[in-house]
């Protein structure tokens, strides 16, 4: 037997997950098809910039207790955010000191419903009302762009539950970027005696009452059965939902029909997001100073409708972010074409667009959607999900737990705080199913 346990990703919840499995020193291998950690946090440094482009996660949402404390272990912090933020109104950039989420206290209705129903089926209700008709348009934007959901699909009353926890009221950033606090739970890894097996993908799981079987095949195709007591699997919905392919993952015997089912009510979100980089942070310096603490923009005329800086940070890198069915317009698009997109558009949107290009000096994007390890940005619940989550977090008899953001079930879904929080709730699973007491 390989290990008593296999970790399948390599991401926020299978490194944490790993990590509290090693420290109970049981035997822990971690699968990764990847040739890398960190899976949908994907940090790249640029030359000359003090912070790094954040391709994949890069804000923390709420209170995220773990991860503000896996920051401290890993000598970083979380960083609060601040700054303004600029939304075009009536043909112009205004100041907007509350921006699109306050905008979303229109879903606490939905409370009341007799039954689930989509996001836009629900803001249909205000397209008549003089007075609520704008709050209703920037609560969908605030759906399509911060959920990176899609509205006709999207339940209102999973929207409405995740604002109540308040996950989606504050925002910081870790100090530095994610990069410490991932190279911090790798090495602690390595520590507790972890094997990495990267470039690793997982083809099938068989699983019985005791005993776990993964069948893999590695960086040179030779494939191989891995036996364990238990497996805890880490893959986002956007994976473990995929059929018709090579890359399919099966399951022996196939999941529950209620596993299944939750399956079918999380959504994997589309994003495109861009980084692009400048000589200087010429937005700082122009009208009068008047963007010298912008932290956001947004302008709806834009294909790629949202900007943001660095702040508190002072820096010249420039994020263009843009989610849901805008997101999904823009599939099959180059990157180079998306980088201009972006590029025009924050000129555009300034009133500079000879300035910005003379000041650009390049841009990173990843496809997050076509990415076939992930497969979307992050999840979301369609109508009638309800309880999705929670059944998607709960184990298989004492083979089979899982972890990620998608089954976090407390208003952390899409976030990497939720990521480690299920990563060890699956691991102190695993430990009470194999008999281990008095986990780290």
């Amino acid at each position: 037997m390989e290990a008593d346990v296999v970790v399948v990703g390599a991401g926020a919840a299978g490194l944490a997950a790993a990590r509290s499995l090693g420290r109970q020193k049981l035997r822990v291998l971690l699968l990764e098809a990847r040739a890398r950690s960190g899976g949908r946090v994907l940090a790249q440094p640029i030359a000359r910039i003090a912070t790094p482009a954040e391709l994949g996660a890069e804000f923390i949402h709420g209170r995220a207790e773990r991860t503000k404390a896996l920051l401290r272990e890993a000598g970083s912090a979380a960083i609060d955010m601040g700054g303004d933020s600029w939304i075009r109104e009536n043909g112009e950039l205004q100041c907007n000191a509350e921006g699109f989420s306050s905008s979303a206290r229109i879903f606490e209705g939905s409370r009341s419903l007799p039954r689930d129903e989509s996001v836009e089926q629900f803001l249909r209700r205000f397209e008549n009302d003089g007075a609520l008709r704008e709050t209703a348009q920037a609560a969908r934007a605030f759906v399509e762009g911060f959920e990176a959901a899609d509205p006709a699909i999207a339940s209102v009353k999973a929207i409405a539950d995740e604002l109540e926890s308040g996950t989606d009221s504050t925002s910081a950033r870790p100090l530095g970027g994610y990069g410490p606090l991932f190279d911090h739970l790798r090495t602690d890894c390595e520590r507790a005696g972890v094997r990495f097996a990267f470039s690793t993908r997982v083809r099938r799981i068989s699983w019985s009452g005791a005993d776990v079987a993964v069948d893999v095949a590695g960086s040179r195709g030779k494939p191989q059965t891995l036996q364990a007591r238990a497996a805890i699997v880490t893959l986002p919905v956007g994976v473990l939902r995929h059929r018709g392919d090579e890359t399919e993952i099966g399951f022996e015997p196939e999941l529950p029909p209620a596993k299944r089912e939750a399956l079918a009510h999380i959504e994997m979100g589309h994003v495109v997001k861009v980084a692009l980089w400048f000589r200087t942070a010429f937005w700082e310096q122009i009208a009068g100073g008047r963007y010298y603490d912008a932290a956001f923009f947004h302008d709806d005329r834009q294909p790629i409708p949202t900007y943001w800086t660095q702040l508190p940070i002072r820096s010249q890198l420039i994020v263009a972010w843009v989610g849901g069915p805008g997101a999904t317009a823009l599939s099959g698009v180059s990157a180079p074409d998306l980088v201009e997109k972006a590029l025009h558009g924050f000129g555009e949107l300034l009133g500079e667009t000879e300035l910005a290009r003379r000041e650009f000096e390049g841009g990173l994007t990843h496809d997050w959607s076509a990415d076939e390890f992930a497969r979307g940005a992050y999840s979301y619940i369609a109508v009638g999900g309800g309880n999705a989550r929670a059944v998607l977090a709960a184990p298989v008899g004492d083979a089979l737990f899982f972890a990620g953001e998608a089954t976090s079930s407390d208003g952390q879904g899409g976030t990497v705080n939720g990521a480690i929080e299920t990563g060890e709730r699956a691991a102190a699973q695993a430990v009470a199913a194999l008999g281990v007491k008095d986990i780290a």
